[in-house]
């Protein structure tokens, strides 16, 4: 059941959103090679708890940490740990918060010093990616015309998008209906009224679309290794375009 949201459980999601947005700010700045990605996963929890919100991820079926980390061919899920990061490498960064009950969900994908230029293209088209499908949030619209639109950016430019994982509804809960695929036709789906919040997150592989789940049980990697990159904001619906909570 898709649920609507009052304008004032949207600005609770925007406060959570905010913080969101902060710690991932804060994250960037303080990314540099040889850091390990339990450092990274310590200052994002600490910062979110400092703006009195909730780490949405940790403990969430058992996700042992506060922050999804995933390098390179890593496309989401992955388990800060040792790991140290490299010049060169492309490091996601998923988190969410919960600020009284409601939460917020978002992510970025950061190189990490100089990478090369086909890691540069493939950041660019996967933020334009998450662009152009937010542009399709409005009430009226079919979803799928959000799911078209980010297949046909991604795949304009010789990329593919995952289709095993999907962004959500959200709000008192992370996950809510409606799924939201990056790929199908512009004519499917439910249609998009006021109200609703959407997690948008396209997935956008260098390679095959094809992926794998590691023996963690968690990291989901792509199966030929190329590498892949992940852009995700919150937006609420509305009657004139898509409210960015994330930001």
């Amino acid at each position: 059941m898709i649920t609507i949201k009052t304008d004032a459980q949207i600005n609770l999601m925007r406060r959570a959103g905010k913080i969101v947005a902060e710690t991932l700010e804060f994250v960037e700045k303080n990314l540099k090679p040889g850091m390990m990605t339990a450092e990274i996963d310590r200052i994002a929890e600490e910062f979110i708890l400092s703006k009195g919100a909730k780490p949405a991820f940790k403990g969430y079926h058992g996700f042992p940490a506060a922050t999804c980390i995933s390098i390179d061919d890593e496309v989401v899920h992955g388990i800060p740990g040792k790991r140290v990061l490299v010049e060169g490498q492309i490091v996601s960064v998923d988190l969410g918060a919960i600020f009284d009950g409601f939460y917020g969900d978002s992510a970025r994908t950061f190189p990490i010093g100089e990478i090369s230029e086909e890691k540069k293209k493939l950041l660019e088209v996967t933020k334009r990616s998450l662009e152009v499908g937010i542009a399709e949030v409005r009430a009226g619209n079919k979803l799928g015309r959000v799911s078209n639109a980010i297949q046909r950016s991604a795949e304009s430019a010789g990329f593919s998008v995952v289709r095993d994982l999907v962004g959500h509804g959200i709000g008192r809960a992370m996950h809510e209906e409606p799924q939201i695929p990056n790929y199908g036709s512009a004519n499917e789906g439910p249609v998009l009224a006021s109200g609703m919040v959407l997690a948008i997150e396209p997935m956008v592989n260098i390679g095959t679309y094809k992926v794998q789940t590691k023996a963690d049980g968690w990291t989901i990697v792509t199966i030929d290794g190329l590498p892949s990159a992940h852009f995700e904001h919150t937006v609420a619906v509305t009657n004139i375009d898509a409210d960015i909570l994330t930001i």
